[in-house]
């Protein structure tokens, strides 16, 4: 790692957990927080490396009349096979997590944080955190958020929800937990203190 990287925190959590919520809450203490759906969104913008990969690997059926990624059209083609969601995640996911790498390493803040949703299942490509946070809910509360948030029935939440690391895994890598199965308003004391905490994590490491 290069010299001088600021303070790392990465904020994970299950679907429907409230990540966001989260997120925003420590955006307004002033922290700069850098998204791994965003990266994925820029990694692939026309023009990009990522798209023309996207372009050799699938064909130019997977731009839309723009010359943008057709994201319907190639979600469909992912979800319908296997082995070309793995070519895909191939392309994508070394370069969400090259730009992540990049943003900490031009960030001049105290400490800065990446939400990463699967987190859990690429820990492995994230060792250079230097301190994990977990927003969490319990199982019930999650399932049933997810049903009221996106308008699905039981049966498919439940397996979304399989696709996912478990709350057991997600716990056990967490440094730090926000219990987020209560109101909105219970976040920002657990927030505000975790943010003192990491200011002075990250002003004793300088």
């Amino acid at each position: 790692m290069s010299k001088g990287k600021p303070f790392t925190v990465a904020l994970t959590g299950g679907i429907a957990a409230g990540k966001s919520a989260v997120e925003e809450r420590f955006k307004a203490h002033g922290v700069h927080v850098y998204d791994a759906d965003q990266a994925s969104r820029v990694v692939v913008q026309q023009g990009s490396d990522g798209l023309a990969a996207i372009v050799d690997a699938f064909g130019s059926e997977m731009l839309d009349s723009h010359g943008r990624l057709d994201r319907p059209r190639m979600r469909e083609r992912v979800f319908a096979d296997p082995s070309a969601r793995k070519t895909l995640e191939a392309i994508v996911h070394p370069r969400i997590r090259q730009w992540m790498l990049e943003q900490v390493q031009a960030d001049e803040g105290p400490y800065v944080m990446l939400a990463i949703p699967l987190l859990a299942e690429n820990i492995g490509h994230y060792r250079w955190v230097d301190r994990i946070v977990v927003a969490d809910i319990p199982e019930a509360t999650q399932l049933q958020r997810l049903m009221q948030r996106d308008g699905m029935d039981e049966d498919l939440a439940m397996r979304i929800l399989a696709t996912q690391a478990s709350r057991t895994t997600r716990l056990a890598l967490a440094d730090d937990v926000i219990d987020n199965s209560g109101p909105e308003s219970a976040l920002e004391p657990q927030v505000a203190a975790l943010h003192q905490h990491y200011l002075a994590l990250a002003a004793a490491r300088q």
